[in-house]
């Protein structure tokens, strides 16, 4: 005889993969509709034409336009802070804190070097007049999240003696000003080239001894 609680368990399962398959797929769609026309010119039925999906399954996934551009946003701006998650064990002495640190800034950079992530803060910028409220979500699903995610981390290292005791969200702001410098600028005008590996992996370390020390 089959297990009928197996059988819920399973289907909702089912369910939860179908729905995360779902959003996937209007999410690429969405940010492609973005990025080729801009967020004022894309509708949400074109967005549901893209993806293959009825008005009703879209609305039933986000209340309206800004909802899905703050999930496209807040996708691509969760992983660069993977290595930040609350749930990670710390490091449990320095050395291993600053191979940490060095990974944090290594990945943070990676993601918003990437074509992607440069393309939203482009088309924040572009439609700053028109709809402002897209440059605030990216700066709280961004640069904003980042900064308490940084601070958060290191009010933890500060608990286990491993870092000084300055204000978190000074250290966090010493850690992002060190790895950026100007960056960010010039590769949203395209002034340069994208870093190199090698170029971030230095301005990784660079950042953490800023923080650590040598």
């Amino acid at each position: 005889m089959r297990d009928a609680s197996a059988g819920v368990g399973a289907g909702c399962t089912e369910a939860d993969d179908a729905k995360s398959a779902l959003r996937a797929r209007v999410l690429k769609s969405a940010f492609k509709l973005f990025r080729d026309q801009g967020y004022a010119n894309t509708s949400m039925l074109q967005i549901a034409t893209a993806a293959q999906v009825s008005k009703r399954d879209l609305y039933a996934l986000y209340d309206n336009k800004l909802m899905l551009l703050a999930d496209c946003i807040g996708q691509r701006s969760r992983g660069m802070r993977r290595l930040l998650d609350a749930q990670l064990p710390m490091p449990t002495s320095k050395r291993a804190l600053k191979a940490m640190l060095v990974s944090i800034g290594t990945s943070i950079m990676q993601t918003v070097c990437s074509d992607h992530v440069l393309m939203t803060f482009r088309l924040a910028i572009a439609e700053a007049d028109r709809a402002p409220e897209i440059a605030r979500v990216l700066y709280q699903n961004g640069p904003e999240a980042n900064q308490l995610a940084l601070a958060a981390f290191f009010r933890k290292a500060q608990a286990q003696g491993l870092i000084e005791h300055s204000e978190p969200a000074a250290l966090a702001r010493r850690y992002a000003n060190v790895l950026w410098a100007d960056l960010m600028i010039l590769l949203l005008l395209r002034v340069r080239e994208a870093p190199s590996s090698k170029e971030i992996e230095s301005r990784a370390k660079a950042a953490t001894e800023a923080v650590l020390g040598r």
